[in-house]
Parts: structure tokens; C-alpha cells; sequence
């Protein structure tokens, strides 16, 4: 257990101690973000880039453990594994700042993002099977295509795996994008979903202490970050923040055994509405889905009236809740918690629509 308290610590400080040498950067450099009314609720400017703290403190961390230490690479994680998972932060990272600092278009934006899951696939990292509800498990390597061969040895395209995987790191990576709406809400949530991940890898039947150890760096990095991204926020995540942590979340699903039923529990809420957003874009309102809004439950909670915090606080609640039930459920139970959850976004999403047209009534015949 000493370990993990020194690799959580460890990332807590650096993050802590360093994100406000970034906030300083980015003023110095232009990298803000500047109030409007519609969507960016802060009241002076602040700055962007504060990603680069968790980055730096999770790579710096876990490059520590694994060349000074024997506990983070072994059965269930390799050496080849955290290379990609650290170069593919990096490539997210990088694309973040350009994004930031030249306000790229969509296209440009996700070749990035694109990069980092084939970069992880590359090290090797993939959904190889998956759990039958019905009992035992489906494998998804057996169609394989060799790409290329180095010395000898064969590198494949392992079709139905890696285009899981591809997806998986993609949802998982703008799910935390467009989760980044309100000061501290998607640094808060990484922090909850790693630290649910690192429990479920403590359990006898799944223990994996290695992606322990990253569930509990990710988590100290993003609490760290929290310190400063608390409302009235002092700075921001940033594109690159914002992509990284449902990068790293992504990836820890993975190589913690396809624990996707799990993190889909975890980040149940904020995956849901983000479909919902698509779906209404889409087919409703015909429009791109690059375009942004103030539709996503987030603002929801404060157009009825809850404050800045409050919002955030209940969002915390529900996904630790649903996360906390899935370290006590076996497949079939966590596909259940997923039909709950399903019905609880419904219920939830009815309601604060339901109350903002209500008020938004009742302020008419005020006016009136």
C-alpha cells in the first residue's frame, strides 16, 4: 500500500505545484479564454493549458515507477504499453496547444486524437475479449491481417479488436471533452473513475496492482489540477486536458481486462448525454456536430437554478454512485446497473427540461 500512497502523492504535488507555472505560461503566451454569454460562464479571462499539469505529473510519475522500481511493469502492463500510453498523451497534448493557441477546425482537431489510438493499438493495447452475458466470453482477435514485417516479426491489423479499441478511445476521449463545461467537472470526474478503477483492480478476483498504481497517478494528478480548476476557476483544462483524461481513463479500461462495462457505469451520465446531444443534432436540429449549445445536462442544472457548484457536486454524486456499485457487481448485475442508469438519465433529463420550461413560463408572465 506504501507504493501507491507515494506514486498518488507524488502526482498530487507535481500537478499541484506545477499548474500555476502553466497558468502563468499560457497568459504569457495567449492562450486564453476569454467570457461570452452563452456558453462560457466565467467572468474574466482565464487560461487554457492547465491539461499539461495532469499530463506532465501522470508521464513523470509513472516513468519514475517503471525504470526505478519493479512494481508497475510486469504481467499486466509492459514496458511497450506505457511507451504508448505516454506517447499518445504527448500526441494529444501537442494537438491541444495548436488547437488552443491557432482555434484549429474540426478536421484538424481530431487527426490527433485519431493518432494517439493508433499509437496505443500500435503498443500493443487492445479489447481482445469480451464478456457474454450469457456466460463466458467472446474473443475478438481471431481475424487478423498482417500489415507489415520487421525483422522478422509480424505486426496485425486484428480487425474486430483494434476497431473496438479505435472507438472505444475515441468516445472515451470527447465524452471528457464535451464533458468539460463547468470549473472542475471533468477533472473532478477523472479523478472519481480512476480512483473506481484502481478498487476494482484491489479485488482478489481482478487484482492488477500495476493498473492500480496508474488509476491512483491519474488520480492524484487530476485532484491536483482540481485545486486550481475549482470554481471560479483559475485555469482551464484546455483541448489537450479536456481529450487526455477520457484518454487515459480509455486506455486504464482496457488494460485493467476490458473493464468497459465498468467505466461505462462511471461515466454512464456524462456518455448518455453526449448520445443524446448527437442524436438531437443530428436528426432534430440538422445540425453539425461541431456546433456547440447550452443543451448538455450540465447547463440543464443551472438553468433550474443551481449554483455553479452545486451543479458539479451532483454530477460528482451520481457518477461515484453508479461507479461505487460497479466494484460489487459481476457482468450480468453491471448490465442491469447500465438499464438502471439508463433509466435514471431519462428521469433526470425530463425533469430539469420539464423545470427550465416552467420557469422560463413563468418569467414570461412576470414579464407580462
Amino acid at each position: 500500500m506504501a507504493v501507491f500512497i507515494l506514486a498518488f502523492t507524488l502526482s498530487l504535488v507535481i500537478a499541484l505545484s506545477l499548474t500555476p507555472l502553466i497558468r502563468r505560461l499560457a497568459f504569457k503566451f495567449g492562450l486564453v479564454d476569454y467570457p461570452d454569454t452563452e456558453r462560457k460562464l466565467h467572468a474574466q479571462p482565464t487560461p487554457l493549458l492547465g491539461g499539461l499539469g495532469i499530463f506532465v505529473a501522470f508521464t513523470v510519475t509513472s516513468f519514475v515507477l517503471a525504470t526505478a522500481t519493479s512494481v508497475l511493469i510486469g504481467k499486466d502492463l509492459s514496458f511497450k504499453a506505457l511507451v504508448g500510453l505516454l506517447v499518445g498523451g504527448l500526441l494529444i497534448m501537442v494537438g491541444g496547444y495548436l488547437d488552443d493557441h491557432y482555434h484549429l477546425k474540426p478536421q484538424p482537431q481530431i487527426i490527433w486524437p485519431i493518432l494517439a489510438a493508433l499509437v496505443v493499438i500500435a503498443s500493443g493495447i487492445g479489447v481482445r475479449v469480451i464478456s457474454n452475458p450469457l456466460g463466458g466470453l467472446v474473443a475478438l482477435d481471431q481475424w487478423k491481417i498482417e500489415v507489415i514485417r520487421l525483422a522478422g516479426i509480424p505486426y496485425y491489423f486484428t480487425v474486430a479488436a483494434d476497431l473496438l479499441t479505435f472507438i472505444w478511445l475515441l468516445g472515451m476521449m470527447y465524452t471528457t471533452k464535451l464533458l468539460d463545461g463547468l470549473d472542475g467537472l471533468a477533472s473532478g470526474v477523472g479523478a472519481i473513475g480512476s480512483l473506481v478503477i484502481f478498487g476494482l483492480t484491489q479485488f482478489t478476483p481482478f487484482y492488477q496492482p500495476s493498473v492500480g498504481l496508474l488509476g491512483v497517478i491519474l488520480a492524484g494528478a487530476c485532484l491536483g489540477f482540481l485545486f486550481w480548476n475549482w470554481h471560479p476557476a483559475k485555469v482551464f483544462l484546455g483541448e489537450g486536458g479536456s481529450l487526455y483524461i477520457g484518454f487515459v481513463l480509455g486506455v486504464l479500461a482496457i488494460i485493467s481486462g476490458a473493464k468497459i462495462a465498468t467505466t461505462l457505469l462511471v461515466m454512464g451520465i456524462p456518455i448518455l448525454d453526449v448520445a443524446w446531444v448527437i442524436v438531437r443534432r443530428l436528426w432534430w436540429d440538422k445540425k453539425s456536430l461541431a456546433s456547440s449549445d447550452r443543451r448538455h445536462l450540465h447547463y440543464r442544472l443551472l438553468d433550474i437554478g443551481l449554483t455553479h457548484r452545486q451543479a458539479v457536486v451532483v454530477l460528482y454524486a451520481l457518477t461515484a454512485s453508479f461507479g461505487l456499485t460497479s466494484l460489487f457487481l459481476r457482468t450480468e448485475g453491471k448490465l442491469w446497473a447500465l438499464v438502471c442508469l439508463m433509466i435514471v438519465m431519462v428521469v433526470l433529463g425530463w425533469v430539469v427540461v420539464r423545470r427550465h420550461q416552467l420557469t422560463q413560463q413563468k418569467n414570461k408572465g412576470t414579464v407580462i
